[in-house]
Parts: C-alpha cells; structure tokens; sequence
C-alpha cells in the first residue's frame, strides 16, 4: 500500500531538519570551543592581527580544519548553522514536487534561487 505524502508530514521532516542542524552546529562549536580551551587560545590585544590575507580564507579554514584546531571546527558549526536554512529550501521544495504543489515549488525556486545568488555575491568580495 502507497502511502500518501501530506503537508504534516512535509512540515515535520523540515522541522527535524531545522532541529537537527542547529543541534549538530551547537554541538560541533561547543566541541570546538573546548578544543580552543585546551589549545591555549587567548585574544590578541591588537585586533588586527586576526586578519586573514584576502583570498586564504577557505584555504585557512580547511587547514585548520585537517589539524582539527578548535578555531577549524568552531568555524565549521557555524559554517553548518548558515547551510541549516539553504538545506531547509532544498528540503521543502523536494517536498512540494512530490506534493505536486507547484506554486510552492516556483516560490521555493525562486527562494533558493536568491539565498545562492547572495551567498555567491558575498564570495566575490
């Protein structure tokens, strides 16, 4: 027996997608807050030292990132936290093609289509 997809079950699974992005991003930044504890971190008294030469900065995260740094895996829950909503859209609107909604799916579209020409906009500065 074919069971039918229904909006509950759409609003569910896009809330468990939520919760379970922001839980991992929690969960992955206190990890990494706590390996930065043990580093011996401390702030430096001139703020400008924290600059990143421009065009490093993925380059950067992903070497810390292989060291397991705490600033690596901080960077990568709050990475997870931005992507949470990206992957919602893609979520849901998987959900409303199957839904057959289509006026949902060309307003997720259209959603999706504007938080990636954001987030590539912000890349090319």
């Amino acid at each position: 027996m074919k069971r039918h997809f229904t909006d509950l079950d759409l609003n569910r699974s896009v809330g468990n997608l939520l919760r379970l992005g922001v839980i991992f991003s929690v969960i992955t930044s206190f990890i990494g807050f706590i390996k930065l504890f043990f580093e011996g971190f401390e702030m430096p008294k001139d703020y400008a030292l924290l600059e990143v030469p421009v065009g490093t900065i993925w380059q950067s995260f992903f070497a810390s990132l292989s060291r397991l740094e705490g600033m690596g895996i901080i960077q990568l829950g709050i990475l997870l936290l931005i992507l949470t909503p990206l992957v919602r859209i893609i979520f849901a609107l998987v959900g409303y093609i199957k839904e057959k909604d289509y006026t949902y799916v060309i307003v997720s579209a259209i959603v999706l289509g504007i938080m990636l020409v954001s987030f590539l906009m912000g890349f090319a500065h």
